[in-house]
Parts: structure tokens; sequence; C-alpha cells
């Protein structure tokens, strides 16, 4: 009697721990490492409930698109190209990543955007204050 109350206690232990593991979720959080080098490719909002995008009119026409360098340091550096030479300018700040929340700060200057996909192609966040929504390729 007492070895089956054992193998009970053993099994049901088993199932508990086998069903607490299965169900682990992240909340909604991807869990894709943000850190890479992003190519501005589009901008836009959301209108009457459905998302319109174009072409990031901030790219300079003939020149390498803008960028977003997201680096292991927490260090932000935005590339921007302009003027017929495609001279880059370069602006460093750091970001901070905290669930689907990527806020970064130049300066004094602080903004924080809901990451609305992040794969290893892509990073497509929405500013928080201005519902911008900007899309990036690696």
């Amino acid at each position: 009697m007492k070895s089956r109350s054992i193998l009970f206690v053993l099994a049901l232990s088993v199932g508990m721990f086998a069903t607490s593991c299965s169900n682990d979720d992240n909340e909604g959080e991807t869990i894709v490492p943000i850190q890479g080098k992003y190519n501005l490719r589009q901008t836009g909002t959301i209108i009457n409930g459905q998302e319109v995008l174009v072409d990031a009119p901030q790219n300079q026409s003939g020149c390498p698109g803008d960028y977003l360098d997201l680096r292991l340091s927490n260090t932000a550096v935005m590339g921007d190209y302009n003027g017929s030479d495609c001279a880059l300018t370069e602006t460093t700040g750091t970001y901070v990543r905290s669930h689907n929340d990527l806020t970064i700060t130049v300066g004094n200057v602080s903004s924080t955007s809901d990451i609305m996909n992040l794969t290893n192609k892509e990073l497509k966040i929405k500013d928080k204050t201005t519902g911008v929504i900007t899309v990036y390729s690696r």
C-alpha cells in the first residue's frame, strides 16, 4: 500500500511538472534579439483602422538609405544621407528595450515606440506619441 502511494505521488508530481512547463509563453514579447543595423524602408500611420505605409521620404534619392544601428552596448546610431554628394550624418544616442517597448534617447530627447514586428529581416515600430509607423529591414 505504501509503494502505491509513493507511485501515485510520483506520477502526480511528474504530471504537474510536465504540464507547468508546456505552456511557457513570453506574454506577446518577441524573443528575436533587437541588436543590428536596420535600413529605413517605409513610414506611415493608421488611417480608418488600416495601416498606410509609403516608401520613406527621408531617404535621399540616389543615396543609400538612412539607417538605425542598435548596438550590443545599448548605443543607437542613426545614419542620415543628404545632399547631392550623399553626405552621411551620424547621430549617436542610447536605447533601452523593455518588453515590446523601444526607447531611443538622443541628448535630452527620448521617444518610446511599440515594437509591432521584430524578425530576423524586419523591425516595425510605432511611436507612442505621434502614432507614426516606421519599418526597417536588415
